[in-house]
């Protein structure tokens, strides 16, 4: 097979122009996916904040650090899962070794989703204590948090499966099976917390029945596949090599997203300890500036996949174009969506909760959180290029200094109990506009080592 072909059915071709169409084609479905399943948490804060109380709402987003900080453990792997595909497809001929990765990441999925969630159940109340939750919420922030590691193994499966047909340029399907389980998510979150008023239980249950939902229809679609994408339970086991080329990219962006939960639960303590009004209105908040992160985020995963595919086919001349217009498309993105997030904050905010001052709150962390939320955009697209030219550590490390550790040292260096709450929130532009120069720096030398001697190399040739 002739190197770059691509034989994967339904893949879309990352090899060809026009570039700008395909990138657009392949991060639309993917933003809307990830909106989607941003919705399960989102659905969780507006029935029970409308439902039930702000108490419940400063429940649920009181959790929220602590989530990411043991999902990202094991969902970080599935950085690895899509940069090790495409390259495998941009080279070509290789289904043997795409069908290990893929056989490999269920396996690590499933195995490490169940110990993973099995930590995070017992230790639930510890690390509620050490983010300061107050007691008041503390009895529904515990029911919540158990039962929504019950389905870690759930979320590690998806996420991993999505990023393989991501690998192929297949955004569609992910939208597709979110979409059903983010129906079946709102649907169970109404008959439980209204229906049967179960509260904050009932959004926790409802989220994890949808979760595993998601799970399971993508597993489906491997066993379906006709490619090397197909999935088989007698073929299922941890291959050696594979694992360590998951290991080697996956891990560090693991770490990069623990790093950056560690450094927000520390923030989140900060919140915390304003009371329950001022956590309610920063949760909603937070769950608006989600939207625009995770819609900017997809044209992160389009630069990091056709990057990748393009550097394994060898037509390194196409990389620095494809992060040009990422970048284009996350700045439009975001400065679009923030403005609107701005212009209707008081609406947006009113259907999470209706208590007046709690949308006070929340306006005050949104007129400064997200104003620069481009920046991130800009950081994060950065982030996926350097990733894909095989440089999975040096993210990690800038992420660490100018994010984590940058925000720990600011939370350090303000006294909580003589400050308003708006220091704790310019923590995070401050770190954007930080983190964004320094990828910016990294990035020109990486592309002048890595990139452009091919690109010579080639000129010459010809």
């Amino acid at each position: 097979m002739p190197k770059g072909t691509l034989s994967v059915a339904g893949s879309l071709d990352m090899l060809a122009e026009p570039l700008l169409p395909k990138l657009l084609l392949f991060s639309f479905p993917l933003m809307m996916s990830s909106v989607l399943q941003l919705l399960f948490n989102a659905a969780d804060v507006i029935v029970v904040g409308r439902c039930a109380s702000y108490m419940s709402l400063a429940a649920v987003g009181s959790t929220t650090v602590i989530v990411n900080l043991v999902v990202n453990l094991l969902v970080g792997l599935a950085v690895g899962v899509n940069v090790v595909i495409a390259h495998y497809l941009g080279e070509g001929g290789r289904d043997a070794e795409i069908s290990a990765v893929l056989h490999t990441a269920i396996a690590l999925a499933l195995a490490g989703g169940i110990v993973l969630g099995g930590i995070g159940y017992v230790l639930s109340g510890w690390m509620l204590r050490i983010t300061n939750v107050q007691e008041d919420i503390f009895p529904l922030a515990l029911s919540y948090l158990q039962i929504y590691f019950i389905g870690t193994p759930s979320i590690v499966l998806y996420n991993y499966g999505a990023a393989a047909l991501r690998a192929k340029g297949d955004t569609r399907l992910p939208l597709v099976f979110l979409t059903i389980s983010g129906v079946v998510n709102v649907v169970l979150n109404l008959l439980f917390v209204i229906v049967l008023q179960l509260d904050v239980v009932g959004v926790a249950l409802a989220t994890v029945i949808s979760e595993t939902l998601s799970a399971v229809l993508i597993l489906t679609s491997f066993i379906r596949a006709k490619d090397g994408l197909a999935f088989s339970w007698n073929k299922i086991r941890i291959d050696r090599r594979s694992l360590i080329l998951l290991a080697k990219i996956g891990i560090p962006a693991g770490a990069q997203g623990c790093m950056f939960s560690l450094a927000n639960m520390s923030i989140q303590s900060a919140i915390n300890a304003y009371g329950g009004i001022v956590v309610a209105g920063s949760s909603a908040a937070s769950s608006i500036e989600g939207f625009i992160y995770v819609s900017m985020n997809a044209f992160h995963h389009a630069a990091q996949t056709f990057c990748s595919q393009n550097i394994g086919a060898g037509q390194y001349s196409r990389v620095r174009r494809i992060l040009r217009k990422c970048i284009l498309c996350a700045v439009v993105t975001g400065v679009v969506l923030c403005s609107c997030a701005l212009a209707l904050d008081t609406q947006l905010l009113k259907i999470y909760n209706q208590d007046p001052n709690v949308v006070a709150a929340g306006i005050e962390r949104l007129y400064i959180v997200a104003v620069l939320y481009a920046v991130f955009g800009i950081a994060d697209v950065l982030t996926g290029a350097i990733r894909a030219c095989g440089s999975p550590v040096l993210p990690v490390v800038i992420n660490l200094l100018c994010t984590c550790v940058f925000r720990l040292l600011w939370i350090a260096a303000i006294d909580i109990h003589t400050v308003s709450v708006r220091w704790v929130y310019a923590s995070f532009p401050a770190s954007w506009v930080l983190l964004m120069v320094v990828l910016a720096v990294c990035w020109r030398s990486l592309y002048k080592k890595q990139i452009l001697p091919h690109i010579e190399g080639e000129r010459d040739r010809g």
